[in-house]
């Protein structure tokens, strides 16, 4: 299982928001210098969103993106505000290793196809919902919008589509540290045994006693890809370095 470090990007600078609100941002600084310090703790992903561009807000994340993806040899993934096949190639361009689609492949599912034929398992796709009624209903546009789409309703359209990973995040848990939804996640290791997508689950991780409750989930063999994590990295409840060690056993 990788451990996949995450820095949310607004007007160039790192941050985090809690349960996606834009509101309630906390500011951590320099994402270079953070990069290059998860770098050398061992990490080989990093998780890069561009907050501002997921609300079609132009700013300076896209060089941030390209200056990190040049300066570091971790594996890039990124999400926010990829609306296109030129968004897209522009990353790629840039050295990004996968591309994360949000609100269009709901809104515009024909992109994940289109991605995921030219850039063939590098399309992961970011379903991040929120529990209601038993539902697990997709959130759109930074959040904030629903899709009244349920997640397992939508997930087998994109396996047919071709999307090579899913990274799934309980909204509510997001930068809570209220630990991960393990319900969910055991449900989509179980899809994933018939299926060929990787999941990889995000919010909520509090520390080290989550990262063991992840590693050891397995569905018949199906086991996470990884695990990202945002806020515990930066507010000090997880050094880097322990958490690959761990992830990686």
């Amino acid at each position: 299982m990788e451990f996949i470090p995450a820095i949310d990007l607004i007007e160039g600078q790192s941050v985090r928001l809690i349960q996606g609100d834009f509101d309630r941002q906390l500011h951590y600084g320099d994402p270079m210098a953070s990069a290059k310090e998860i770098e050398s703790q061992g990490a080989r992903w990093l998780h890069l969103v561009d907050l501002d561009a997921a609300r079609s807000r132009k700013g300076p994340n896209r060089e941030v993106i390209k200056a990190i993806c040049g300066s570091v040899d971790l594996k890039v993934e990124v999400g926010g505000g990829i609306r296109s096949l030129a968004d897209a190639s522009e990353l790629f361009e840039a050295g990004v290793s996968r591309v994360i689609i949000g609100t269009m492949a709901v809104e515009k599912p024909e992109l994940v196809d289109q991605l995921a034929q030219r850039y063939p398992g590098k399309v992961a796709v970011g379903l991040d919902y929120r529990k209601s009624n038993g539902r697990r209903e997709i959130a759109l546009k930074g959040w904030a919008e629903g899709s009244g789409q349920d997640l397992f309703e939508f997930l087998p359209s994109l396996v047919e589509r071709g999307a090579s990973a899913i990274i799934s995040t309980d909204i509510s848990r997001d930068g809570t540290f209220d630990g991960p939804d393990i319900d969910t996640l055991e449900r989509l290791l179980a899809y994933s045994n018939t299926s060929p997508i990787d999941i990889i689950a995000s919010g909520g991780v509090s520390g080290i006693d989550d990262l063991v409750k992840l590693k050891a989930l397995n569905s018949k063999g199906a086991e996470l890809f990884g695990v990202i994590a945002g806020r515990a990295i930066h507010d000090g409840r997880l050094n880097v370095g322990e958490a690959v060690a761990i992830c990686r056993a």
